[in-house]
C-alpha cells in the first residue's frame, strides 16, 4: 500500500494514546461493589494491526452494496466476474465509523489523483424500467455461509497503488488491533463506493432526524394536560 489513512476513533470511544498495541493510560481498576467484577478504561491506538492468516490474502471485489440499518451499516462487497455473482466479504460498521470512512476515502482519492491523475469514470450499466428491490438483488446473489455473519470493524485503513485501492477493516479491541477483513478494488470503483456511502449516510441521517422529530412531538403531546371530566 502506497498511502494510507485511518479515521479518528468514533465519538465516545477511547482516544488514541502512545502505544499502538496496548493500554497507555486511563483510570485504575474499579471494583464494582461485592460482585467481584473489575472494570478499567483502556486506551490504545491502532497504528499497527495484526493480520490473521485467514484474511491476509484478502478478496477482490468489483462493487459494493451498502445497506443502512438503524444501528449499523452493512457493506457487502460483490464479485461480479463470476456467475452467479457472489458476496465475497461483508463488513459491519457503526454510523460514526461510516462518516469517518467517507472522509478518509475522500482524502485517499484526492491523494491518488494528485499522484496518478484523474480516476477514469466507469460507464454506468443500463437501468431497468423498474429498479429491482433489495430482495430481488439478493435473490440473484450467492451469499456463502462463512460470509453471512459479516466482520465487525470500528476503524478502516485505506491504501492505494497505481491501479487499485486496499481496504483493511479493523477491530480496535484490547490488547491488540486486528484486521477483520481485507478487500481490494480497482481504482475506478473507489469513487463509486464513495458515492454509495455518502448517499446511504445521508438517507440514514434523514431517517434518524425524522424519528427524533416524531419522538419530540409525541413527548410534547403526552405532556400536555387537559381538563378531566
Amino acid at each position: 500500500m502506497s498511502d494510507s489513512s485511518s479515521p479518528k476513533p468514533p465519538e465516545g470511544s477511547d482516544e488514541p494514546g502512545d502505544s499502538p498495541d496496548g493500554p497507555n493510560r486511563g483510570g485504575g481498576p474499579e471494583n464494582s461493589g461485592n460482585s467481584g467484577q473489575i472494570s478499567q478504561q483502556l486506551q490504545h491506538t491502532p497504528l499497527s494491526a495484526r493480520v490473521p492468516e485467514k484474511v491476509a490474502r484478502g478478496v477482490f471485489s468489483t462493487g459494493v452494496i451498502v445497506i443502512d440499518g438503524p444501528f449499523e451499516f452493512v457493506l457487502d462487497f460483490v464479485m461480479g466476474l463470476v456467475q452467479p455473482r457472489q458476496v465475497v466479504s461483508r463488513a459491519v460498521l457503526a454510523p460514526p465509523v461510516v462518516e469517518q470512512f467517507i472522509a478518509a476515502l475522500k482524502d485517499n482519492i484526492g491523494k491518488y489523483e494528485a499522484r496518478y491523475g484523474p480516476i477514469p469514470v466507469l460507464p454506468k450499466p443500463p437501468q431497468p424500467p423498474k429498479p429491482p428491490s433489495i430482495q430481488e438483488i439478493y435473490d440473484e446473489l450467492k451469499l456463502p455461509e462463512d460470509v453471512l455473519p459479516g466482520a465487525y470493524a470500528n476503524a478502516v485503513m485505506i491504501g492505494h497503488g497505481a491501479s487499485e485501492f486496499t481496504f483493511d477493516f479493523i477491530t480496535r479491541f484490547f490488547p491488540t488491533a486486528a484486521v477483520s477483513a481485507r478487500v481490494f478494488m480497482a481504482a475506478p470503483q473507489a469513487p463509486r463506493m464513495l458515492e454509495s456511502l455518502t448517499v446511504s449516510l445521508g438517507r440514514w441521517k434523514q431517517r434518524m432526524g425524522k424519528r427524533k422529530d416524531e419522538g419530540g412531538r409525541q413527548k410534547d403531546e403526552g405532556g400536555s394536560g387537559g381538563e378531566g371530566r
